[in-house]
């Protein structure tokens, strides 16, 4: 469904495997795709083993995502020009063929399933449907980067032009960089003199060199211009084409963070951040709060080495967060378990985040402490404009702090909706019992506690078919031996379920 919202992350098919004894692999994450809007907490729940706390951390790149895409929006591919994009230039032709290939392997195999039996079907949608994403995947690693263009017989005056562009994208690249030093000098020897401890000499060097600088990206952003409006002009001459179209709508600016260097990740870490789970475990013990908060600045160029800025920095997210001033020269063993879930946070806004991965971070707190800490993410979201993956198994935290909610069943998604229509209106059989189990204090209520019966299974080996059907009471044939289709029942309200749509007006009823 169309939606007006801007999208920071677009997660397409993402897949996280962990090799393990044996040659086999868990399955930590299997196929999952979810979009993320810019100024938005999602929520995401689960029972423990889930893959929650998986899927977060892979997003961020901490674990180097085992299939699928994760694009990124907080930055356009002409501020990072990543090395991936290169690549898919000069080898536009060979890797044009292979997708070529798994397209014809897809309408063979297609022409063969369709003459298979119902039975038969079953057993051969698997093959099917991996093949099917594997065309769609290569189609898409081309396309999301020179759109249309991939239809055109002769590659060699597009890939000519291409190159250009990603030279002088590397060019701006460095140079917001160099721009990027220049302003932390420039903010010091300002810093210096309105506290009379510099010269305005020094401060109008500074500028001089920030100006110089400014001026070089000018230049370039200018000749930038003049290649887009190249490529504009040789689109023009195929709006007319059918394939040229069919192609070109998706072509995006969005970074796929899979696809990056450590290097290249690295530039992104200070617009990606994480608070753990763990308040005790995630501080280094041999750090007071004030190195704790100003290690991430000084590691991607906010403040220099011996910066004077650095205190008045630190005291500054330290009063947002709620920590005393006084804290400053402590060190973490000296504070409560939801003072340091403070300094987490304190750490992970330090660096000015587009997008924080909440993981399970109040999980470890007493309940009083919890709401303090949900309250505090309120608001700093409101005032930093920030975007949560909100990570928890608690149903009713999620339900407060979160406008959609996505459940996870053993690595997959399986239902996504708005935070209320969850709640109201469940359709998979699994947020159902995820929500039949949360104790209330509501007298008037007749509702009965109920329990999910049965083991969660092995992600080694999970069950054919739908992975929850060892464990579903309303579990047929079809659940045992084909992966249910991810589909819209409902505006913005998605579920993975054979058996979804008698289900969804049962509720009605």
């Amino acid at each position: 469904m169309q939606t007006n919202k801007e999208v920071l992350l677009r997660i397409s098919n993402l897949k996280q495997y962990f090799p393990i004894k044996g040659g086999k692999v868990v399955k930590a994450n299997d196929g999952i795709s979810i979009d993320i809007y810019k100024g938005e907490t999602f929520g995401l729940v689960g029972e423990s083993g889930c893959g929650k706390s998986t899927l977060g951390r892979t997003i961020l790149q901490l674990y180097h995502q085992t299939y699928g895409r994760t694009m990124y929006y907080g930055r356009s591919l002409d501020d990072l020009a990543p090395g991936y994009v290169i690549k898919t230039i000069e080898q536009l032709p060979k890797l044009r063929e292979k997708w070529k290939e798994l397209e014809q392997k897809l309408q063979k195999l297609e022409h063969e399933y369709a003459a298979l039996g119902e039975k038969e079907k079953y057993e051969k949608h698997a093959a099917l449907d991996q093949t099917r994403k594997l065309a769609e995947d290569a189609m898409l690693n081309i396309t999301k980067i020179v759109g249309g263009f991939v239809s055109v017989e002769n590659l060699d005056p597009i890939t000519a032009v291409y190159k250009r562009a990603y030279s002088v994208s590397r060019e701006i690249a460095k140079l917001d960089n160099q721009l990027a030093k220049a302003q932390v000098n420039y903010e010091c020897a300002v810093y210096d003199v309105k506290n009379k401890k510099g010269s305005s000499k020094k401060v109008t060097a500074a500028e001089i060199r920030k100006k110089a600088v400014e001026c070089k990206i000018a230049s370039r952003r200018t000749e930038m211009d003049g290649i887009r409006s190249e490529l504009a002009a040789m689109r023009e001459k195929l709006k007319d084409d059918p394939e040229f179209l069919k192609y070109e709508k998706y072509r995006d600016d969005g970074i796929d963070l899979a696809r990056l260097t450590y290097n290249e990740m690295r530039t992104l870490r200070r617009d990606l951040q994480i608070i753990f789970q763990d308040p005790y475990s995630s501080l280094n013990p041999r750090m007071s709060v004030g190195q704790i908060i100003s290690e991430g600045m000084a590691a991607h160029g906010i403040i220099r080495k011996r910066d004077k800025r650095t205190q008045d920095m630190v005291l500054k997210i330290m009063n947002q967060c709620g920590l005393a001033p006084y804290f400053i020269h402590r060190f973490p063993h000296q504070f409560s378990g939801g003072q340091r879930q403070r300094i987490g946070i304190a750490r992970a806004l330090a660096t000015h985040p587009k997008f924080v991965v909440c993981d399970e971070a109040v999980s470890a707190l007493d309940v009083s402490i919890q709401a303090q800490i949900i309250n505090l993410l309120q608001d700093l979201k409101e005032q930093e404009d920030l975007t949560y993956l909100f990570i928890t198994h608690d149903l009713s935290v999620v339900k407060y702090i979160s406008d959609r909610i996505g459940v996870m069943y053993l690595g997959t998604m399986v239902e996504l909706a708005d935070s209320q229509e969850i709640f109201d209106n469940p359709v998979h059989p699994y947020t159902e019992a995820l929500l039949g189990a949360i104790p209330t204090t509501d007298e008037d209520s007749k509702k009965e506690l109920s329990v999910l019966e049965g083991d969660i299974p092995s992600p080694v080996n999970p069950p054919s078919g739908c992975k929850f059907h060892t464990r579903c009471k309303y579990c047929t044939d079809i659940c045992t031996k084909v992966v249910p289709d991810w589909e819209e029942v409902s505006p913005n309200h998605f579920v993975a379920c054979h058996h979804k749509l008698s289900r969804t007006h049962e509720n009605k009823e």
